[in-house]
């Protein structure tokens, strides 16, 4: 094969969301350094854990290290039956976040799932709404997905708010240890025909061939 025509080995690599606001990238390495910056800054108080695994609760010396693995792992792990696809978030050029969009067996299902974070000091400004509906648009519009899940603890006031501004319905609990102690976890199931599209229309750059990833 003529190296010149051989196929994109990782078309994600050229996949890009755009919103009014923020671009959404899958992650890359120079990217994930930024990400790692943003962490450190913090993305929650202290006294608060958001998530089912705690990792920002790891020792800072090995936090950064952490999340980079974690990433590797996920990217080296793609297939099209078993998928995480982590989009950082710009804005205004920097990376303040990660946007994720996950599914097993999805060619079945036709189901995702989603999960996010962004720095402490970029909340409460929509954009958690903003990016969590454009990975919702790319799944419904241009994945061809049915449904999509979220969770959240029962104290995470942010990402009720998040699903149901974008449509989502509760779909149970589940307790779960956090940090030691019990905690109540809720579910949520967005059906395509529920979701509350934004006054705007995603961007979406990238070669047909990202589609084959998923």
């Amino acid at each position: 094969m003529d190296p010149v025509d051989h196929p994109e080995p990782w078309p994600l690599r050229l996949l890009v969301l755009r919103t009014p606001r923020l671009e959404l990238r899958p992650d890359d390495d120079e990217g994930l350094l930024e990400l790692v910056a943003e962490a450190y800054r913090g993305v929650h108080p202290p006294e608060e854990m958001p998530f089912l695994v705690p990792w920002t609760d790891a020792d800072p010396p090995y936090l950064g290290r952490g999340i980079l693995q974690h990433f590797w792992q996920q990217r080296s792990a793609l297939s099209p039956t078993n998928w995480s696809v982590h989009f950082l978030v710009r804005l205004d050029g920097a990376v303040i976040g990660v946007q994720s969009l996950s599914a097993v067996d999805f060619a079945i299902t036709r189901e995702v799932s989603t999960g996010s974070w962004i720095g402490l000091r970029h909340q409460r400004r929509g954009i958690g709404t903003e990016m969590r509906a454009a990975v919702l648009a790319f799944a419904f519009d241009h994945l061809g997905a049915l449904r999509a899940r979220s969770a959240a603890f029962a104290d995470n006031a942010a990402s009720h708010r998040v699903s149901a501004r974008l449509g989502y319905r509760r779909d149970g609990t589940l307790t779960v240890a956090r940090r030691g102690r019990p905690a109540e976890e809720v579910r949520y199931l967005l059906e395509r025909e529920w979701f509350v599209r934004p006054d705007w229309t995603l961007q979406v750059e990238g070669p047909c061939e990202c589609v084959t990833v998923f």
